[in-house]
């Protein structure tokens, strides 16, 4: 007689690829809970073995304390994550609100199992034992740290009120970006003159026609409409860049800045009471303020560390910000344009792509023809396969998916055929349920599965590109060549990792403010001659792009960059404040202390319509809570490794090999194991310096 053992359900699998299609709303709600009851038992276990250890004076060993706590997260880790990946990418209000129905629970399970004394206690015997090595004390440093800033040492009627906080701030930081995406969908203005459309490229007219079909009119065409515009990225940010009508600029920038600040569904309530709760958990953990919290995991000491890495930049970055704003000006003005006096927010993406064609006679839309999407993965993977001997193959079919546009690859070592990793690639925009924005996360982490053999990790790649329209493939702007190329890198150090403890595979035990070095690095590519030219060309003729327009795009790179930088500034420093100075009591809103910051920080005052903090889901949705300025401190570090390419001459095809598997055995390899300014050194054999990105951004030359 034959017994036939039962497949767990999708969402509790635990390990492998998950079954995405199998897992619905209905089995969140069944499942979640089944599944922390089980945790819940198994970590009352290990505390019950660890404790007894404790009363019996044993040493403890690695396997005994680390590896049961690991299985225990990446359980959790592999289940929830699934969840928050499709409410990102596939959401729906019955996956929302079964997601919002476990996430409590979910929260206070990583409260029990981080504020326990018995755990925090074996940990720190671990430690004293000695024995370590470098990895195993990173590890050891960084766990202990965080269960402190998890309100390890309170007690009682305290840590009960920490732990209320942390619940309600998971589910405020939830509701915030289901606020701001779902004022993204509800907005759309529906253009019938042609008139309306004047000026707009004929692949953004087939894009708005093709949104106006989706809604139901089926015969909407790019030549004679109607054309429905929306508030996502791939419609909003090229109409204003190219419509010539300033009111239709004028109507859509202030629903786009305005969003999700209503009086009954805003987030201005939300915003108070998020920085009021992690004031209050700072304090509690004996922190003057949330910013000195989030600090303590960063490469950053302080917050005046961080002000005056910010300061510096807008120094360099205004003087240069107002003459190019001037010179939008004067643009207008010789074109007579009525606004040349008086320019406002809504124009200065159409005047600048007007000074950029006058300047460099650069259309960047016009360019969108030789970065058709299969091309330029093509180009990103030989690049790949040059700098780290990787090679990149589509393994369409061998994995599950979430949505037919979504696509599997494998990852191999060139030299010996060996796996090394996977990723999926979801590449377009779906306003209607996908939030906005490009990211890489973790689908499987690097490790040692039960049996000691490897589990290679597996990275899930967003972006919100144009999608394709009828025959014609996705044709990519430049900018969004710049993301892709961005979110790889991250991809990279999660995929070509080398370390073995999964607590430091990777981005894991990365402090926050190095981990876009491989991400911001691996945009400079993008004006390499040899990689750009591999990759542009034209998606009918075939033909590659035209040698002066490569010149014109190197030409342009640093335009506008006293802009760029004065708005990174102008958002780390309203996030930094925020989290170090505002208190309910100080006698002024968070957007009055934003607007403050603004004076210096802005060359164009914020209209009064402007509500962006309700829309920043970076600092109250997602992790960057007095960490934004990780993307300007992480660029000092990526430009300076850029230039260790550059110095040994971007033609010279042996040393750029050689640089590149240097950076591959170092900063995409050794992942959280050691300190990243140490992984640096080890790279460029000398400390970071800022001179690269000084140079890159263009801002002594401009201000000279």
């Amino acid at each position: 007689m034959t017994s036939t053992l039962q497949s767990p359900p999708a969402l509790l699998a635990g390990e492998g690829l998950p079954r995405f299609e199998a897992i619905t709303p209905d089995q969140v709600r069944a499942h979640i809970p089944e599944l922390l009851s089980g945790l819940q038992a198994e970590l009352d276990r290990v505390e019950t073995d660890l404790a007894a250890a404790a009363a019996a004076a044993r040493p403890l060993s690695w396997a005994e304390v680390m590896d049961p706590l690991h299985r225990l997260g990446e359980r959790l880790r592999w289940s929830w994550g699934v969840v928050s990946h499709l409410n990102g990418v596939c959401n729906s209000p019955e996956l929302r609100e079964a997601h919002a129905s476990q996430q409590a629970a979910v929260v206070a399970f990583g409260n029990r199992a981080g504020q326990s004394r018995v755990l925090f206690e074996a940990l720190r015997t671990l430690q004293s034992q000695g024995g370590l090595d470098a990895t195993q004390e990173r590890i050891l440093t960084a766990e202990l740290r965080d269960m402190e800033l998890r309100g390890v040492g309170l007690e009682g009627a305290a840590q009960e009120a920490f732990n209320a906080a942390s619940q309600e701030l998971a589910e405020l930081a939830t509701a915030f970006g289901n606020r701001v995406l779902d004022a993204t969908n509800g907005w759309t203005l529906k253009l019938t003159d042609p008139d309306e459309v004047e000026g707009l490229p004929e692949s953004l007219r087939e894009q708005l026609a093709q949104a106006a079909r989706d809604a139901g009119d089926g015969q909407a065409t790019a030549a004679a409409g109607p054309w429905l515009l929306g508030l996502d990225m791939p419609r909003f940010g090229p109409f204003l860049k190219y419509s010539r009508r300033r009111d239709l600029r004028e109507i859509a920038y202030k629903a786009h800045v305005s969003r999700a600040s209503g009086e009954s569904d805003g987030n201005w309530p939300a915003i108070e009471r998020i920085l009021t709760l992690r004031r209050q958990q700072a304090q509690q953990l004996g922190h003057g303020s949330w910013a000195e919290v989030s600090l303590a995991s960063k490469m950053a000491g302080s917050v005046a560390e961080v002000e005056a890495l910010l300061e510096d930049l807008r120094t360099a970055a205004y003087p240069v910000a107002l003459l190019e704003l001037e010179a939008l000006r004067a643009c207008a003005a010789r074109e007579g344009a009525a606004e040349a006096a008086d320019l406002k927010p809504w124009d200065v993406s159409f005047w600048a792509e007007v000074r950029r064609q006058e300047a460099f006679d650069l259309d960047s839309e016009a360019l969108r023809p030789w970065f058709p999407l299969p091309r330029v993965l093509d180009g990103l993977f030989g690049l790949c396969d040059r700098l780290f001997g990787i090679h990149i193959h589509p393994a369409d079919g061998e994995a599950p998916v979430w949505h037919p546009d979504v696509r599997f690859f494998r990852v191999d070592d060139a030299g010996s055929g060996e796996p090394l990793a996977a990723f999926y690639l979801d590449p377009y925009s779906r306003p209607g349920s996908k939030r906005g924005g490009a990211w890489m996360d973790e689908c499987l982490v690097r490790s040692l599965d039960a049996a000691g053999q490897p589990v290679l990790p597996v990275a899930y790649l967003i972006c919100n590109q144009s999608p394709p329209v009828g025959e014609t493939p996705s044709l990519m702007t430049f900018e969004e060549v710049e993301t892709l190329f961005h979110e790889f890198g991250h991809g990279l150090q999660h995929m070509l990792t080398t370390v073995e403890r999964p607590q430091a595979a990777g981005i894991n035990n990365v402090e926050w403010d190095a981990v876009e070095l491989p991400s911001q690095f691996m945009e400079n590519w993008c004006y390499d001659h040899a990689t750009l030219m591999g990759m542009a060309r034209h998606w009918q003729s075939g033909e590659p792009l035209p040698e002066v327009e490569f010149a014109k795009l190197q030409a342009a790179r640093t335009f506008m960059g006293g802009a760029a930088t004065l708005r990174q500034v102008h958002f780390a420093l309203t996030d930094l404040r925020l989290h170090s100075q505002w208190t309910p009591e100080c006698g002024r809103t968070p957007e009055q202390l934003r607007r403050e910051i603004a004076t210096t920080t802005t060359v164009l005052e914020p209209i009064e319509e402007d509500a962006f903090l309700c829309s920043f889901g970076h600092i109250f949705a997602g992790g960057y809570s007095a960490g934004y300025y990780s993307y300007k401190w992480a660029e000092v570090l990526s430009a300076d490794a850029f230039s260790a390419f550059e110095e040994v001459g971007l033609e010279n095809e042996a040393a750029i090999q050689a640089t590149g598997r240097r950076f591959r055995e170092t900063v995409l390899s050794l992942g959280g194991s050691r300190h990243p300014g140490e992984v640096f050194e080890s790279f460029r054999g000398r400390a970071p310096s800022p001179e690269a990105l000084i140079r890159h951004s263009g801002l002594v030359a401009a201000g000279g």
